[in-house]
Formats: C-alpha cells, sequence, structure tokens
C-alpha cells in the first residue's frame, strides 16, 4: 500500500523489531518496506500471520541512517531490527559518511 512518507514520521516494522524516523521525505507515495512486509505507523499494530522474508533479513543498525540510490528519502534507525529496509521494492543502504576536504 502505498503512502505518503512525511518527516519526522516514525514507522515500525510488522515482522521485527526495527523502528526508524524519517528524516529526509520525497514527495509523492511510496511503499516503505522492512523485512518483505510494508511498515506500520507508529502506534499501528502488525497483522497476524507477517513474517520476516529470508531474503530480505540483511538487518538495521540502531543509529544508523538509511537512504535510497539518490539519497531523496533518509531514514534514522531508531531500534535495530532484523529486516532489511526497502522503498518501493529497491533496498535502501547505510549513508556513507561524506570525505572532509583535506587541509593543506
Amino acid at each position: 500500500m502505498a503512502t505518503v512518507i512525511k518527516a519526522g514520521a516514525r514507522y515500525k516494522s510488522a515482522v521485527c523489531d526495527t523502528q526508524v524516523m524519517v528524516v529526509k521525505a520525497l514527495p509523492g507515495e511510496h511503499e516503505l518496506h522492512c523485512g518483505g512486509a510494508a511498515m506500520l505507523a507508529g502506534t499501528a499494530t502488525a497483522a497476524d500471520g507477517a513474517s520476516l522474508d529470508p531474503a530480505l533479513a540483511a538487518g538495521t543498525l540502531m543509529g544508523k541512517r538509511y537512504v535510497n540510490d539518490d539519497e531523496s528519502l533518509e531514514l534514522l534507525c531508531t531500534k535495530g531490527g532484523k529486516g532489511t529496509l526497502s522503498l518501493d521494492g529497491a533496498a535502501l543502504d547505510v549513508k556513507q559518511a561524506k570525505q572532509l576536504p583535506s587541509s593543506d
């Protein structure tokens, strides 16, 4: 189910302990998943029968930021879990630190 993802919103996984907060949102409706299942709004409860997809079980790490390919979406992991975060079917990657310019 596609939803509008807004900055400041909190989501939790329906199949593992992962919880995230949106730092940078992208326009339009998108599908945010974790472990192969749609993520839930902060207060929603998971439906029975949801299970972790073994192919999407690379895990998330607390305190890490996850981004899509063009970094138009940024999520902060507030609680780690077993599922892999994905947006519209594409897995999100851990944001890499930017190289500072050298001082001569």
